[in-house]
């Protein structure tokens, strides 16, 4: 019994209670953030440089937050849980799901009474929730590049600038290209567009420099070898150099050589002014496998491969790929290449994309992204400066949420923003809860009903406003929706009032998983510890 450790026991209304004090306490540092009014907090952090941090991102906030008393620690950590998948499924929308949840909570505590059966009201919520999906997928619209830009603005805080430098960025590398987003190296925040492929590595030998001013391997019209055994002698890739050095052409091998087989390959750069250049794999491991195998791919050459008993010496010309232009710097590639996408490519970026559906994990997602950009052959960078360190992480993170917005957006279409997309969805769960006529649905419907104007609510309690004040009405009409940050009515897609789907549909699926978890709970049991 050495392992034995004593348990606390709670049970009924008494846990629950306690459940929703957590959940209060996280909503209210998380929701004074949300919309164009929403204010920033300051956290405490060791994490953070010089041990503080200032953002008004909900996931920051929220993932900062650890409380003492261990049954509101973990609703916390369960409102962490809906905030965490909902930013790494659709990048966005962290503090709606917050809101969401704890509104949820709240308007089951008011409207269950003891004759209701939770799982049949439980059972109700999930047949209205997925009504409000549908209405919510009814009413979204494709994105275009002006609402493209709206997208990027608002998700970065209504910062125009970063709106406009995001939203470019997008319209240059184009539906499947990928904006990441980096730290500058100074004050300036700006994007740079890569027309192919970037790979981590650079030049093994300095003497393949061909461009000395900026210290770069250029060639053109290259032809490129992709293997990930080691050449270990010049011989075994023979068959290929002949030809290439009779022909004058360039190659480029990316893959691992031995110092002789570099040296002799940069000594005749050198002295014979042949155009070559060598670059190690990129990646390692299974990451390693499968990212050559998407440049090989990509260039159109065969991957000589030791996990596929691939033999070198049988290496001939039509197994070299080509590209337009490589341009090898001392700790990056790129690869440019103008063909057209073929459709073996095409399926490999439909299968990818798939992967990442299915994917939970954020680091594999990127890397799933990465493989998307390398194959469709734009990649964009958003580097995020700052007077400050402090300043460079609260933008950081502002645009860092814009631009997986704006990736939402491009998959799925746009909705109203501001709360109303979910608010517009009320006249819709009435029609068919006036089907409906027993009490456990009578109480979904005024959970749910009450529940989703809570963002609207939150964004109007931010910016100083009443919601009685600004809809006297209960039914909102399409065209007066309220603009906080103009204090002017109109119909938000006009006025640029715009989110993603994917993160309204997203926030509104995981707030209603982890509300229904904890209206259910009946029994709470945490370790025994002394709370002064």
């Amino acid at each position: 019994m050495s392992n034995y450790i004593p348990k606390n026991l709670e049970f009924d209304q008494p846990g629950r209670d306690k459940l929703i004090q957590g959940i209060t306490k996280i909503s209210k540092a998380v929701k004074s953030t949300l919309g164009p009014r929403g204010k920033t907090v300051l956290i405490e952090s060791p994490e953070h440089i010089g041990g503080m941090t200032i953002t008004k991102d909900g996931v920051t906030v929220a993932n900062s937050i650890f409380l003492e008393n261990p049954i509101e620690n973990l609703a916390v950590q369960m409102l962490k849980d809906a905030a965490r998948r909902t930013a790494n499924s659709a990048g966005d929308g962290t503090t709606t799901a917050i809101v969401l949840t704890e509104a949820i909570i709240k308007a089951g505590e008011s409207n269950l009474t003891k004759e209701n059966n939770i799982t049949e009201v439980v059972k109700a919520i999930n047949v209205f929730s997925k009504i409000v999906l549908k209405e919510l997928k009814k009413n979204s619209r494709k994105i275009t590049k002006a609402r493209l830009l709206d997208v990027a603005t608002i998700s970065a805080n209504n910062d125009k600038t970063l709106g406009k430098i995001i939203s470019d960025a997008y319209n240059k590398v184009g539906n499947n290209g990928i904006v990441t987003v980096e730290r500058s190296q100074n004050h300036e925040t700006y994007a740079t567009v890569t027309n192919g492929i970037k790979i981590d590595r650079g030049y093994t030998s300095n003497l393949f420099i061909t461009n000395q001013k900026n210290d770069e391997s250029v060639l053109e019209d290259t032809l490129v070898l992709v293997c990930d055994q080691e050449i270990s002698n010049i011989l075994q890739i023979e068959n290929v150099l002949k030809p290439i050095i009779q022909l004058n052409k360039k190659l480029l091998i990316i893959g691992p050589c031995s110092v002789n087989v570099v040296n002799t390959l940069a000594a005749n750069v050198v002295r014979n002014g042949l155009k070559l250049c060598n670059i190690m794999p990129p990646q390692f491991g299974y990451k390693q496998h499968e990212l050559m195998q998407d440049i090989a791919l990509s260039v159109g050459a065969k991957y000589f491969s030791e996990k596929t008993g691939d033999d070198l010496s049988l290496l001939e010309m039509s197994d070299l790929g080509h590209a337009d232009k490589i341009i090898s710097g001392k700790s990056q590639t790129v690869i440019i290449k103008n063909n057209q996408m073929t459709e073996e490519i095409k399926n490999r970026i439909s299968d990818l994309k798939e992967q990442q559906e299915n994917t939970e994990i954020v680091s594999d997602r990127e890397f799933i992204n990465e493989r998307i950009a390398s194959l469709s052959g734009s990649i964009g960078a958003i580097y995020v400066g700052g007077n400050s360190d402090i300043e460079q992480k609260e933008k950081y993170d502002r645009v860092e949420d814009a631009v997986c917005a704006v990736r939402s957006a491009l998959e799925e279409g746009i909705v109203k923003g501001g709360g109303m997309a979910l608010m517009n969805c009320q006249k819709k769960i009435h029609e068919v809860f006036l089907t409906k006529v027993n009490d456990d649905e009578k109480t979904a419907f005024l959970i749910l009903s009450d529940a989703i104007e809570a963002p609207c609510m939150q964004i109007l309690e931010n910016a100083g406003k009443k919601y009685g004040d600004i809809y006297p009405q209960k039914t909102i009409k399409i065209n007066e929706d309220y603009n906080v940050k103009t204090e002017k009515y109109g119909d938000f897609f006009k006025m640029g009032v715009i989110d993603p789907l994917k993160v309204t549909k997203t926030a509104f699926e995981n707030a209603v998983s982890v509300a229904t978890t904890i209206l259910t709970t009946n029994a709470i049991i945490t370790h025994a510890r002394a709370i002064e």
